[in-house]
């Protein structure tokens, strides 16, 4: 699941389709997932470079639990990837923790934390019907670390690289320098 419906106020627009190296950021992303994953994003629709479903958020800009009470009725499998669109190098970290959380019994969620050890739920594997139960009420507007504080969550270090998120263009311009232009 790869949330696309923030407004990028501190970017001054559409973070996820900002240019990077030719493409837009979020096929960036969608390029690393793993090529048997089934990819839902929630935001508004746009053209991508891999085969994706969509759906929105209610109300649109409602904030990341809005969208995953959005879309958590259409996803059918026991683990649920929870990314960020405008993370360009998060997928093959996404996969790792998916990975991790089919090892551990009795945990909910396996979150990443970046290089400067802050957690990064929206880089986080997580077990659906933990988050179907976790989901409060009125979703719009709720902070996603009140959903963290009722689940069992175990965090993994992720990086740097994979836990770099576009909010701003001075964030842009740090991904083009990972990527050489």
């Amino acid at each position: 699941m790869v949330l696309c419906g923030g407004q990028g106020r501190r970017f001054g627009g559409d973070k996820t389709s900002a240019d990077l190296a030719g493409r837009p950021i979020l096929d960036h992303l969608l390029d690393d997932l793993p090529a048997n994953w089934d990819v839902l994003c929630v935001g508004q629709r746009r053209p991508t470079g891999r085969e994706v479903r969509w759906c929105r958020e209610e109300p649109p800009g409602g904030g990341p639990v809005a969208a995953l009470a959005a879309a958590l009725p259409s996803v059918s499998s026991p683990v649920v990837v929870l990314l960020a669109g405008d993370m360009p190098y998060a997928g093959t970290a996404a996969a790792m923790l998916a990975d991790r959380l089919a090892e551990l019994d009795g945990v909910e969620a396996v979150v990443g934390t970046d290089g400067d050890h802050r957690l990064q739920p929206l880089l986080g594997a997580y077990r659906a019907e933990a988050l179907r139960r976790a989901l409060p009420g009125s979703p719009a507007g709720t902070p996603l670390m009140r959903l963290m504080d009722r689940l069992v969550v175990v965090t993994d270090p992720v990086g740097d690289q994979a836990g770099l998120d576009v909010d701003t263009p001075d964030d842009l311009e740090q991904a083009r320098h990972r990527l050489g232009g």
